[in-house]
């Protein structure tokens, strides 16, 4: 299956955290958390639409001021997602510079943050000089946003603040017998998006024109397949207790990859619980009962630089047991 998203850590596993997401059907693209923003291009950042911060510790939102700066003359809204409090923080940054020259600027940043069962949402325009204007509240069922192709879903989890796990998933995805292409004597070509879009939106009465001939929905039959979706996890910054245990497999059951913490070794798992983060042995074992694809170890504690790989070993250990 061609993959829908390209996914890549920006930093190290003992730098701050940010993964970079391209959604490779429409060339845009998000990040989830904003720690070290320097390593994404400003063309990476122009396509980023959506940022999805798991909570506002410096070194999960320092990357910030980065995006900032090179988005203020962005047509296209920024959307960004958080934790109760993060409206409030991302004001804070705002106000933090002076604006005075920015009047007509395109810019605007669409800021929502999740608590219990509610989202708020708030917007800051360069127009208005980044003053915050209330959008309202509305219902959080656990899905953050959704379209036709995909959806991103939060967790909220304990760090002894609100801390977001996330999650990208494809609904479906639809693959093309080429083969089947073949004995139509039909091309590959930019019609099968249009395809795939009729599929997707269920229209059924659109019809396509190829190479001069005109075929129906119908007529297409055997040309696409539906196959389960793929599915990205992010976890990060959650002290390991059964609450957050149990709240993380069912999060991120059946992910193609999850992206997990293993901030420390079992062996100091007291240290773990009183820094409110996971050892690499409850990351292998999340991991290993939620029947991930593929786990990636991410966030390490700068503790063990002399030997990162023991985190690696660790983890691993208990996912292939």
């Amino acid at each position: 299956m061609k993959p829908s998203f390209h996914v890549r850590s920006l930093n190290g596993p003992f730098d701050d955290p940010c993964m970079f997401v391209r959604i490779l059907r429409e060339g845009r693209a998000f990040l989830f958390d904003l720690g070290f923003t320097t390593r994404l291009s400003p063309k990476d950042i122009l396509k980023t639409t959506m940022i999805f911060v798991s909570h506002t510790h410096i070194d999960h939102f320092i990357g910030f001021d980065n995006i900032l700066r090179v988005s203020l003359k962005k047509e296209d809204t920024l959307k960004l997602y958080g934790p109760k409090g993060f409206i409030d923080c991302v004001e804070g940054k705002l106000s933090g510079y002076t604006w005075n020259l920015i009047g007509d600027y395109p810019l605007v940043i669409e800021v929502a943050e999740v608590g219990g069962d509610c989202m708020e949402t708030a917007v800051f325009r360069a127009d208005n000089y980044f003053k915050r204007q209330a959008l309202g509240k509305s219902h959080f069922d656990g899905v953050l946003m959704r379209n036709a192709y995909y959806f991103v879903s939060a967790e909220i989890l304990d760090h002894r603040v609100p801390c977001l796990a996330f999650g990208l998933e494809e609904d479906y995805h639809i693959n093309i017998d080429k083969a089947r292409l073949n004995d139509m004597n039909l091309p590959v070509g930019p019609w099968l998006g249009e395809f795939k879009t009729a599929i997707r939106e269920n229209q059924t009465e659109k019809t396509f024109t190829v190479n001069g001939r005109t075929f129906s929905r119908r007529d297409l039959n055997g040309v696409a397949t539906k196959k389960r979706g793929q599915k990205v996890c992010y976890v990060v910054d959650a002290i390991g207790s059964d609450a957050n245990i149990e709240k993380i497999i069912n999060f991120v059951q059946g992910a193609d990859i999850l992206f997990i913490e293993t901030y420390f070794l079992d062996r100091d798992k007291m240290r773990a619980k009183d820094r409110y983060h996971l050892t690499a042995r409850e990351a292998g074992i999340i991991a290993r009962e939620a029947g991930v694809g593929r786990m990636e170890a991410i966030h390490f504690s700068p503790r063990y630089m002399d030997d990162p790989d023991e985190l690696i070993r660790e983890a691993r250990e208990e996912f292939e047991r």
